[in-house]
């Protein structure tokens, strides 16, 4: 589909692909294309009336609430409480590359230089790290 709405949107391409077309033809395409931007219009008419009305509905409501003295808090809306971020897990392997210490959790994609040891017959037991 991104192919096609880039041939329809570029000016050259579109011109390209319609070259087979007679008049009658493109003109049918044409029919239709209008067809579409017309029920696409009335649809957005549509949206913005909806919303329109629903913006009046809530401006009413939020004068109601006035009037009587209320307030959203009064309504009992509470705040969304913050979620609590696990702590990060503690490193199972570690292994010394060039002088620096590369830790790994043994979770998720398993870092370059393990995956070389590995490779290289090593046994991820021989970087476990000792507690």
């Amino acid at each position: 589909m991104s192919e096609f709405l880039d041939i329809l949107t570029h000016g050259r391409r579109f011109k390209a692909a319609v070259k087979d077309l007679s008049v009658e033809e493109l003109k049918a395409v044409a029919e239709k294309l209008e067809k579409v931007i017309v029920e696409r219009a009335e649809e957005a008419k549509e949206e913005e009336k909806l919303q329109a009305a629903r913006l009046a509905k809530i401006e009413d409501i939020r004068q109601q609430m006035e009037s009587v003295g209320l307030s959203v808090e009064d309504l009992g809306a509470t705040p969304a409480k913050p979620t609590k971020k696990r702590a990060p897990r503690p490193p199972k392997y570690q292994i010394e590359v060039d002088g620096e210490m590369v830790t790994w959790t043994g979770q998720g994609r398993m870092p370059t230089v393990f995956k070389t040891q590995v490779d290289n017959g090593h046994s991820m037991d021989e970087f476990l790290i000792e507690k």
